[in-house]
């Protein structure tokens, strides 16, 4: 089995890498790389590389008091089965600046079951959420 580094902060990050995949993601199509990056320094990042080759990531967006909003998170899929996805949930979850959050949020699509085991759950009172959504931002020519 490869041996696999968990590493923190944006300047550790492959973030061309991670753009890569980013791009290509269902949640932001054609995003930009200077968005990904400035997304990355604005946030708590969290990898894992093999080899130093970037295989997984997550970012949190916090104001590390009282909230926190986890995105971004993949595993490439040629690495996905060997439990990365729960040891990069562990060091989130653990980090110091995560800790007495009063509200840690994050939107996913298919992978509630690996949420839950950190303690994240369906909004309690979703109809008192509200977003301004442009799912197709990236896609659209800037005028």
């Amino acid at each position: 089995m490869p041996s696999y580094e968990i590493v923190e902060g944006y300047q550790n990050m492959d973030l061309i890498a991670v753009h890569a995949f980013l791009k290509q993601s269902y949640w932001s199509p054609e995003i930009p790389f200077e968005v990904v990056r400035k997304a990355a320094e604005n946030s708590i990042c969290f990898g894992i590389k093999v080899g130093g080759e970037q295989v997984a990531f997550a970012r949190v967006i916090t104001d590390k008091a009282t909230f926190a909003y986890l995105s971004d998170v993949y595993v490439l899929e040629e690495h996905r089965g060997r439990g990365l996805s729960h040891q990069i949930m562990e060091r989130i979850t653990q980090h110091a600046d995560l800790q007495h959050l009063r509200r840690f949020m994050l939107v996913t699509r298919d992978a509630h079951s690996l949420y839950s085991r950190y303690g994240f759950e369906v909004a309690s009172s979703p109809e008192r959420i509200m977003e301004v959504l442009k799912p197709d931002l990236y896609r659209t020519e800037p005028s």
